[in-house]
């Protein structure tokens, strides 16, 4: 065995009570199978660098309160860990404390839940100090319930004269240096976040429209990124490959610049540790005229993947009703579907558009198929209604060429002494044209 291999045994559950909580999965009524959620689990353990094993799901009416999966499973686990030699074993839910502490004790392995192992990756996935700070700060809101039993492993946060109170256990100890670090974090966090909002002003002082990727890890965003952008952003067939935002300048087939941002990939079950954390990241989202949500719409999953992603963006309130006015869904992957499925899915797509859903365009962001569309579409619908008409002296160059960079020029024409430009300017473009050039005059015809 390859020194530091961790070899790994994954467990499911699938309860079958009439008080079953909906697991592991939930979209809207729809429950994802438990195999389903296992491939899954799988794919993020290997992520974190681990070989699988066994995976093993087991179908009870209710967990069990000490051990999750109940004695005689546990006892089946032993055997499996001594067989296999493993490392660790992984569950697809989050433990309680209790459960996790009975679970090392009786397995005498490491015990991971769902929760720990997404935290993992993103602790190996996070390239800048923000994004670092972020899960750092997860990860400490995640341990401190779950201290007990957990004191040796501790001491790397601290230790030696001076670092404990009088009569001041080694728990309470480590339950101070958390809340400690915790604050630190949370000051440093703000002032991060004091500088993503001037920035984020200072591009709003600039009329340009911003747009922002969203979507399930492994959806295809930081492709479609790279397809639309010509960036070079990292993009590997792994889940959670983006963590830290990334914008970059997008040209729209009219000429005009806007903004694009790819931001961290969504999951089922996502830790409301991290959401809570990477809300500054996702500021760029609350914040977009409008969302691009990027589907895998060759998975089988799609679907519920959808609707996690939407459970997620309505935390950043963008709710249903603001959905339909924002959100513009991006069906990606489609080079690995055939024909006939592809005619089914326009199909779809055409009704959600006369049903007043959210549009819908099938675009494949490896080959590039359906992208010139889905741009021509948000040339379109950055625009501001009808065209406005300004009356500009034919020697003030600086406005008129301030207005092709910024608007969309639908015609012109000269005049004596001044030119006619008839232009669409969104309402940000508007006003700051406004403020940059008060001499320029509408004619009475535009009023």
């Amino acid at each position: 065995m390859p020194t530091g291999e961790e070899i790994a045994i994954l467990v499911g559950l699938h309860l079958t009570g009439r008080t079953a909580q909906k697991t592991p999965i939930v979209a809207g009524a729809e429950l994802i199978s438990a195999e389903d959620s296992m491939e899954e689990l799988a794919a993020l353990a290997m992520s974190a660098g681990a070989r699988i094993a066994e995976r093993q799901i087991q179908s009870r009416p209710k967990t069990d309160s000490a051990t999750f999966v109940g004695s005689g499973k546990v006892d089946e686990l032993k055997a499996q860990v001594l067989f296999h030699e493993a490392t660790t074993v992984i569950f697809d839910r989050e433990l309680s404390p209790t459960q996790q502490r009975n679970l090392e004790k009786e397995l005498d392995v490491k015990v991971l839940d769902r929760t720990q192992l997404i935290l993992d990756i993103f602790a190996r996935r996070a390239r800048t100090r923000e994004g670092k700070l972020q899960v750092e700060l997860a990860q400490l809101n995640y341990l401190l319930p779950r201290l007990t039993g957990h004191g040796a492993a501790m001491s790397r946060l601290g230790g030696g004269i001076g670092t404990r109170g009088p009569g001041e256990t080694k728990l309470e100890t480590d339950r101070r240096r958390i809340h400690q670090r915790i604050s630190a974090i949370n000051r440093s966090l703000e002032k991060v976040r004091g500088g993503r909002t001037t920035q984020r002003q200072q591009r709003q002082a600039v009329p340009l429209a911003t747009i922002a990727l969203v979507g399930y890890t492994n959806a295809g965003k930081s492709t479609l990124f790279n397809r639309l952008t010509e960036a070079k952003v990292e993009a590997k067939d792994m889940l959670f490959a983006t963590l830290d935002p990334t914008l970059r300048s997008l040209k729209l087939p009219d000429g005009r610049p806007a903004i694009l941002s790819d931001t961290v990939g969504f999951i089922s079950d996502l830790p409301h540790e991290l959401v809570a954390a990477f809300r500054a990241t996702l500021e760029e989202v609350e914040s977009a005229d409008i969302v691009l949500h990027v589907r895998d719409i060759a998975s089988d999953a799609s679907e519920s993947q959808a609707r996690d992603v939407e459970t997620v963006l309505a935390t950043l309130g963008v709710g249903a009703e603001e959905a339909a006015a924002r959100v513009v869904e991006v069906w990606n992957k489609i080079d690995l579907l055939d024909e006939d499925d592809k005619l089914v899915l326009e199909a779809r797509a055409r009704r959600a558009r006369e049903a007043g859903g959210p549009p819908a365009f099938l675009v494949s962001a490896e080959t590039g198929e359906g992208t010139p569309a889905l741009l021509a579409y948000l040339a379109a619908r950055v625009d501001a209604g009808p065209a406005s008409e300004m009356l500009l002296p034919l020697d003030d160059g600086r406005a008129l060429a301030w207005l092709y960079r910024h608007g969309r020029v639908m015609g012109r024409e000269e005049e004596e002494g001044a030119v006619r430009v008839s232009v669409k300017l969104d309402e940000r473009a508007a006003g700051q044209f406004e403020r940059l050039f008060p001499e320029v005059k509408r004619p009475p015809a535009a009023l």
